[in-house]
């Protein structure tokens, strides 16, 4: 159950998918280019959206790795918001990476780039791996879990849509996590990013459970408007929610009730980024 210690320090954790915050082919000025940045006009409405989260701890998918992440943390800094640690995680993507900014100290950063699966008879691997940054507020050691699961394009035609391959890397990481963290009911963990699924997709529910035991909860979060998705998928206009919060329910009970929201802030959300960030407050 949700509820809000008086006199608690609370923590706002977030999660934002930054749609390529790094070098790629691009329309540019009407003109294709290769290797080219995200637009400023995109990392300047980037840098707006994540000042109005103003997360204490946020994690991040698809940045381009560690000097992205350091321009990130320059600018924001300029413009107010400092986030003086920060984490990248290096896994077998090399384009492509997950990220924690913090306000507050890591008591230990742990990048687990080794976790494989058996996919169509062969090894896999977790291409973006999953990054582990371990806190202690209050005196309550917590840990944040961040995750990109595998996209829906794909060429093989055995798994359209790559949904098998996001179950496997799902179960990959969710057996990672139960094996460092065996009892969720006393463990404090969250574990954030873009799923590329919905909630009731298998890639989720191998985090949700383990036959009748309990791993993790969902967080529930709209936006101003009572609208629950976090992205658009321009090419279709399809409009969906695939990245959450799950906690685990020892962490559930710290859930400071009514504080998680999708963040929806006019025009900046839209031009930064085909992710919209979520959010919630932790009591310690």
């Amino acid at each position: 159950m949700p509820f809000a210690l008086s006199g608690a320090e609370t923590v706002r954790v977030a999660t934002y998918n930054l749609e390529n915050y790094l070098p790629m082919g691009r329309m540019a000025d009407g003109h294709w280019r290769t290797d080219y940045p995200k637009p400023e006009a995109e990392k300047k409405a980037l840098r707006e959206v994540i000042r109005a989260v103003a997360a204490d701890v946020l994690a991040v998918q698809e940045i381009g790795g560690p000097d992205y992440l350091e321009e990130l943390q320059h600018d924001l800094r300029a413009e107010g918001l400092d986030y003086p640690y920060a984490a990248v995680m290096m896994g077998p993507d090399d384009e492509r990476r997950t990220a924690v900014l913090s306000c507050l100290p890591f008591a230990r950063v742990l990048q687990h780039d080794r976790l494989g699966f058996t996919f169509d008879g062969q090894r896999e691997q977790v291409r973006r791996g999953l990054l582990e940054v371990q806190f202690e507020t209050a005196g309550v050691p917590w840990a944040l879990f961040v995750v990109h699961l595998k996209s829906r394009w794909t060429i093989r035609d055995s798994d359209p849509l790559a949904a098998k391959q996001r179950a496997g890397e799902a179960q990959a990481t969710r057996d990672l996590i139960r094996a460092n963290y065996p009892d969720p009911d006393t463990a404090n963990y969250l574990i954030a990013g873009d799923f590329n699924d919905s909630r009731e997709s298998t890639p989720l529910r191998r985090f949700l459970s383990v036959g009748k035991r309990e791993l993790a909860q969902f967080i529930e979060a709209q936006d101003s408007r009572g609208e629950v998705w976090t992205f658009h998928y321009h090419k279709r206009d399809l409009y969906e929610r695939v990245d959450f919060l799950l906690v685990s329910p020892a962490l559930a009970r710290r859930v400071v009730e009514g504080s998680a929201r999708i963040i929806d802030i006019q025009p900046a959300t839209r031009t930064a980024s085909d992710h919209r960030p979520v959010c919630v407050e932790l009591a310690f």
